[in-house]
């Protein structure tokens, strides 16, 4: 009777003894954050850590539940705030950046913002993280591309390449947000893309080639970014999606412009894949870009 009793308790107006509901620990660490008022970093941080372990975990609605739990305004404020939990929460926002129910709130409580404020910041390992936020909020999501441009992001990423010449993750990190802002991200919101300095044709350009790890056949996408400054303070980003061919690839389109009959004819026991490089060889694209996007900005 003692333990039945232990998990009852009365309610407010009559008195009546009543279960208990028990709430999980992603309902507890929200409910703990939302009567935060002070933001005291001790008291938030394990209650974030609960939140990202949970959405690490890819537990089921779980990102559903903290978009609906009105915490985003007060993760921006850490954010804004650069104290001790600044980095785990930039790991948090970063997070649930992957998330549809996420992205369209971060623009009305404030995070897009803040995320943008911490792109001044000299710790690399911050920068990293909120870079890659800011690619995930802006992927596939127009209204948060054109949020985080009236923002001014575009110069503060441009800004941090020039800044950390070598950093091979800060580079690749600004690289593929620049792309998800001007909606040229190929392959996935994380990219899947590796990136190399390419050869500059003058001191005043910075170029950079990205390959899609996603190839298929005898094709690749190539993104090219450019970074081009016209006077010390006005540069020009531009972003071109291109093509690229194997070998093999003008192999065969050269034999089928010379010979009539294809060299893939003894391929007959495979059709759909014949079917496949007959349609690219007569397909194939000029030599203009498939996308491009151009920023002008001034730094």
């Amino acid at each position: 009777m003692l333990d039945n009793m232990d998990r009852l308790q009365p309610t407010s107006e009559s008195g009546r003894l009543l279960p208990v509901v028990m709430k999980d620990s992603l309902t507890n660490a929200l409910d703990a954050i939302l009567v935060s008022t002070d933001l005291i970093d001790d008291e938030l941080r394990p209650h974030l850590d609960t939140i990202l372990t949970v959405l690490q975990e890819k537990q089921p609605g779980a990102a559903e539940q903290v978009a609906l739990s009105g915490i985003l305004p007060t993760l921006a404020q850490a954010l804004r705030k650069r104290g001790p939990v600044s980095l785990l929460t930039t790991k948090l926002v970063s997070e649930l950046a992957r998330e549809k129910a996420i992205k369209e709130r971060c623009g009305e409580a404030g995070v897009s913002s803040a995320l943008v404020s911490l792109l001044v910041c000299m710790d690399q390992e911050l920068l990293v993280h909120a870079g890659h936020a800011i690619a995930r909020l802006c992927y596939d999501s127009r209204c948060q591309q054109e949020q985080l441009l009236r923002l001014g992001v575009v110069p503060r990423l441009v800004g941090i390449l020039l800044r950390c010449k070598g950093d091979a993750a800060l580079e690749e990190v600004c690289l593929l947000a620049l792309c998800n802002l001007g909606d040229m991200g190929e392959g996935c919101e994380d990219g899947g893309i590796s990136w190399d300095r390419g050869l500059s044709l003058c001191p005043e350009e910075t170029v950079f080639h990205g390959v899609n790890g996603h190839c298929c056949g005898f094709g690749s996408m190539v993104t090219v970014v450019r970074l081009t400054q016209w006077s010390p303070e006005q540069h020009t980003v531009s972003i071109e999606v291109l093509p690229r061919y194997s070998i093999g690839f003008w192999t065969i389109h050269n034999n089928c412009r010379t010979v009539r009959r294809s060299p893939l004819s003894h391929l007959g026991a495979c059709p759909k894949f014949y079917k496949v490089i007959k349609y690219s060889v007569q397909n194939i694209p000029s030599r203009k870009s498939f996308k491009s996007r151009v920023f002008h900005i001034f730094l």
